[in-house]
């Protein structure tokens, strides 16, 4: 099976999922339950030729270590080629050094490195992502390295640092985005196409569950959330899948080739992803 930069490279359109594992303070019964389910949706999602994004503690909630849980638990039969861990510089830099190193040891050819949210949780060990990732690359010049770009932010802004010599990636990932958000999306990919920046990008979809105010106050915190168009999908009786498949169908209009879905539920993540797609491609 091809490791996600070939894939990426090969024209392909890559449909991905992130998962995030469970939290670090679950009780011991509770957290092995939720560990398992990790576990048997990354075999199936892997297993049917999809590729897995394992985030770190990227919002600050302290969870467990991906790596290790995946290396322990996972057994030889899961092709580690499909999997790609977040790591954030929110760990000190000799953690963040030792994790790289375990990564490539156990056979997962890729990383994407994160700086982490700021306003939460421990300190970040260097300002930048950027740094860490030139750091461990000093360390392991074979391991590929994936960045972040916010399409949100100021479109010039996002390409510069995507062209910059020191962003150290072969790919970067996108904060999600919406087909509410679509002219930010255009904005994005002429900002790129201009600087000349040829490394390919995943952009990130977020599976919306309903449009409850509560739960999208709260979502607020993290990342940006279209309120009043999800309302009013989920008002005209679209269904969580059918406002996923919309996203990804309306950025594909617009130009973006690779995704991946975040907020899968873990029981059903394979299912639901598949749905999604196949609703994205009517």
């Amino acid at each position: 099976m091809s490791d996600l930069l070939t894939a990426l490279r090969s024209g392909v359109p890559v449909f991905a999922a992130e998962l995030r594992p469970p939290r670090a303070e679950l009780e011991a019964a509770e957290g092995m339950d939720a560990w398992i389910d990790t576990y048997h949706a990354v075999r199936r999602l892997t297993r049917q030729g999809t590729y897995v994004f394992l985030t770190d503690s990227a919002v600050g909630a302290a969870e467990e270590d991906n790596l290790r849980h995946l290396v322990t638990n996972l057994g030889g039969d899961v092709p580690r080629s499909r999997i790609v861990p977040f790591l954030t510089s929110k760990h000190t830099l000799e953690y963040c050094r030792s994790y790289a190193e375990r990564a490539h040891q156990h056979g997962f050819p890729a990383l994407v490195v994160l700086g982490g949210d700021k306003h939460v949780g421990v300190p970040r060990a260097v300002e930048h992502a950027w740094q860490l990732r030139e750091l461990l690359r000093t360390y392991d010049a074979q391991l590929t390295l994936g960045g972040w770009a916010n399409p949100h932010a100021e479109a010039e802004r996002q390409a510069d640092f995507l062209a910059a010599e020191n962003f150290t990636a072969e790919f970067y990932l996108t904060q999600v985005v919406s087909h509410h958000d679509v002219d930010a999306v255009r904005n994005f990919l002429a900002a790129v196409e201009r600087r000349g920046v040829t490394i390919p990008g995943v952009f990130g979809v977020f599976y919306y569950r309903s449009a409850n105010p509560k739960t999208l106050k709260a979502l607020q915190g993290f990342l940006p959330v279209p309120v009043d168009g999800l309302t009013r999908d989920f008002a005209a009786g679209k269904t969580p899948e059918d406002v996923c498949a919309e996203t990804i169908h309306v950025l594909r209009a617009a130009g973006v080739r690779h995704f991946y879905v975040s907020n899968l539920p873990i029981g059903r993540a394979p299912q639901v992803l598949a749905a999604i797609r196949a609703k994205s491609e009517r």
